[in-house]
């Protein structure tokens, strides 16, 4: 599992900098680049604080964190409609809230 890259993919996606999602998230700067870095593991706690502040529901964290290896067990056409889904609730919609339209 790589949840720094998920962090860092939905932190880009929302235009925030690693100082403002450390805001958000009521977190330090140097937290967020380690995490980014997957050099810590965050606690669940610490998980949903990040979550909150990136604007997205905490399991979308976790779905970008998954490593290819887990999605094994499921047809490459499954993977690849969840993904886009994933990416399209991250996106940022004309209200900043995330967007669930295809």
């Amino acid at each position: 599992m790589q949840l720094g890259n998920a962090i860092k993919i939905c932190r880009e996606q929302k235009g925030l900098t690693r100082t403002e999602l450390a805001e958000k998230a009521e977190l330090s700067t140097s937290y967020i680049s380690l995490l980014e870095n997957n050099k810590r593991d965050p606690s669940l706690s610490k998980v949903e604080k990040i979550a909150e502040g990136l604007g997205v529901p905490m399991s979308i964290l976790l779905f970008l964190a998954t490593d290819k290896s887990e999605f094994e067990s499921i047809s490459s056409e499954l993977a690849e409609k969840l993904s886009l889904l994933t990416l399209k609730l991250i996106e940022k919609s004309s209200n900043g809230k995330p967007s669930l339209s295809m």
